[in-house]
């Protein structure tokens, strides 16, 4: 570097088994050979001796273009009897995953019992994630997310701290989602 100091990056270790003895390389996603990666990995110091267990490859996010084709309900546009869930609806993470999961299997038990779920606030998390999925406004750069508070940012106030800030969007979403919970009735 310019600076005349030692460049250096530190790697990630994660511990794959109780016993300690295996271990994940956090981040490596590669399309490198496996030869390569043997030899590479052999560069980085502690590692010289490693015996790797299996090697790594490149991580897919597949997904569908959900603000063209799916409705708030998480339903195809152009055929209603088909529901979307989890990743491939353009959310990052197993919590948002399974959120997308729970929401799309609401709205197909409403519509199985005759009624209409109402799509969640978009001052709740659910809510905000949703409504990125499936906007128009999200059409031109759509591209997986994952629930942040800059979905749920509804406050503009500058002379506000982010934390205190954050503490009052979260009261918010906990007050519209109780609200939401409970105009659903679903029985």
């Amino acid at each position: 570097p310019k600076t005349g100091s030692m460049a250096y990056a530190v790697d990630q270790l994660r511990r794959e088994n109780t016993a300690g003895t295996l271990f994940n390389l956090v981040g490596f996603q590669t399309k490198l050979t496996w030869p390569e990666q043997r030899r590479i990995f052999r560069l980085i110091p502690g590692l010289q001796n490693a015996q790797f267990a299996r090697y790594g490859s490149i991580h897919r996010n597949t997904y569908i273009h959900s603000p063209s084709l799916l409705l708030p309900s998480l339903q195809l546009k152009t055929n209603e009897n088909v529901f979307f869930a989890g990743q491939i609806t353009g959310v990052e993470g197993y919590t948002e995953s399974a959120a997308m999961g729970i929401l799309a299997g609401l709205n197909a038990a409403f519509i199985l019992e005759g009624k209409k779920l109402q799509p969640p606030p978009v001052h709740t998390a659910l809510g905000a994630l949703l409504h990125y999925i499936v906007s128009p406004e999200s059409a031109d750069r759509f591209q997986p997310m994952n629930i942040n508070f800059g979905l749920l940012n509804t406050l503009h106030a500058k002379k506000i701290r982010k934390k205190e800030k954050n503490i009052i969007l979260v009261n918010q979403a906990l007050q519209a989602l109780n609200d939401w919970i409970a105009g659903q009735n679903p029985a």
